[in-house]
């Protein structure tokens, strides 16, 4: 709840890193914490990643990383979060778990069958006005609980259970294309494989993410007044119209499912004299995902042949891949430990090929295989967002199971 307090919404609209002064403060505050425990390496960087080690306590066991974001996702909310721990019985308010007594704000349970699976446990949510931010604070805070309890115990013992180096990072602007990670200084995270904890639900498993692009589509038109426009007039709002009239209907995120991918026209700027599109392609297949872009591509090229004296100007920038595509039979031990963990603990494995991406998608394409393990959240980016905490416990859980199997324990 201490990590919550800190606002620490990316934003989408500024160019520098971090996009916002919340997130290099939450990393400074991380920062001091890691000092104080003991970590070595403690290394902030001047784009907010925070990196640190955990020495090993067997020098022969493999490097491991946990990689977590700093930022919270801009929903359109408050970006203040007022995080409370509600016992929530599942009968009172009509099984309603209540946010916030004073305003009546409430998760219905007609909205979200699934808090019936929570009754008799503490939840923690924020009070209805933003989201919750456990994606990814959630992550942030087993970590830190990770980092902090392997120290103390090896500096207690001398040398606490065997564990090779656990290396940590921490980093900015995940919710706007992975922009912090790829700062990231590799050489400060050198590891075997390493894991994301930005997944949602008790048991899930990322072994897919999508592959991910971001297409910016510029129309630039002719302006001139509306008494004289016959013949020059050129509109550069309703030539992006006819491009996002030509996108198949059927492809776009509110009727697509599963691994199914689509085209998704997100944002629309414009004016008399130009006019921008923002459009992101998603697919979990490659050989879908490169179809899926060319076609956008022709689909520009006849616009502009059908509009000579209109500038159509396409920019696409591939943003992630699927981490699915760097397995290989050298690095698939670190998802068999993922399932390998929640079979000691009891805890029903929920594979899942992700309808997004993690920090760990662009890892993986850095050699760095980087499967994506559960928070124990549900409805990331909304505020409805709640975390049971066993299912938070059982997170943190799995962490230290991850440190064991990777030294054979």
């Amino acid at each position: 709840m201490r990590y919550s307090a800190v606002p620490s919404q990316s934003d989408a609209a500024r160019t520098g890193l971090p996009t916002s002064e919340g997130q290099r403060e939450l990393a400074r505050l991380l920062a001091d914490e890691l000092t104080a425990a003991g970590a070595a390496d403690v290394h902030l960087s001047e784009t907010s990643v925070l990196t640190a080690r955990i020495p090993a306590t067997d020098p022969a066991a493999p490097a491991i990383g946990f990689c977590t974001h700093l930022d919270t996702v801009d929903s359109g909310l408050s970006p203040v979060v007022r995080a409370r721990v509600v016992d929530y019985d599942g009968v009172s308010h009509g099984g309603d778990l209540v946010q916030d007594a004073a305003t009546g704000t409430a998760i219905r349970l007609a909205d979200h069958p699934e808090l019936a699976r929570y009754a008799g446990q503490r939840i923690l949510v924020s009070d209805g006005t933003s989201v919750l931010g456990a994606d990814d604070k959630a992550g942030v805070s087993t970590v830190m609980q990770l980092a902090c309890d392997l120290l103390a115990a090896d500096s207690r013992t001398g040398a606490g259970e065997p564990h090779g180096d656990v290396v940590l990072s921490f980093v900015p602007d995940e919710e706007i294309g992975l922009r912090g990670v790829r700062t990231m200084e590799l050489d400060r995270f050198d590891v075997a494989w390493a894991y994301t904890l930005d997944s949602c639900e008790l048991g899930e498993v990322v072994e897919e993410t999508f592959n991910a692009a971001t297409c910016t589509l510029t129309v630039t038109g002719v302006a001139t007044h509306p008494m004289r426009g016959k013949g020059v007039l050129v509109n550069p709002i309703l030539i992006a119209a006819e491009v996002i009239d030509r996108l198949d209907p059927s492809e776009t995120p509110e009727w697509t499912e599963g691994r199914e991918g689509y085209v998704w026209v997100h944002d629309v700027v414009g004016d008399q004299s130009t006019c921008t599109l923002t459009i992101s392609v998603r697919d979990h297949d490659r050989a879908g995902y490169e179809e899926k872009k060319a076609r956008l591509q022709r689909i520009v090229e006849e616009v502009a042949a059908a509009h000579p004296r209109a500038g159509l100007e396409l920019v696409i920038d591939d943003v992630y891949a699927n981490l699915a595509d760097a397995r290989t039979s050298a690095n698939e031990h670190a998802l068999a430990h993922v399932y390998t963990a929640l079979d000691r603990l009891g805890i029903a494995p929920i594979p899942l090929a992700m309808r997004g991406g993690t920090d760990g998608s662009w890892l993986s394409t850095q050699g760095i295989f980087t499967p994506n393990v559960f928070t124990g959240a549900h409805n990331f980016h909304s505020a409805a967002e709640l975390l049971p905490l066993p299912s938070f416990a059982a997170s943190y859980r799995v962490c230290r199971e991850l440190v064991r199997l990777a030294a054979g324990g």
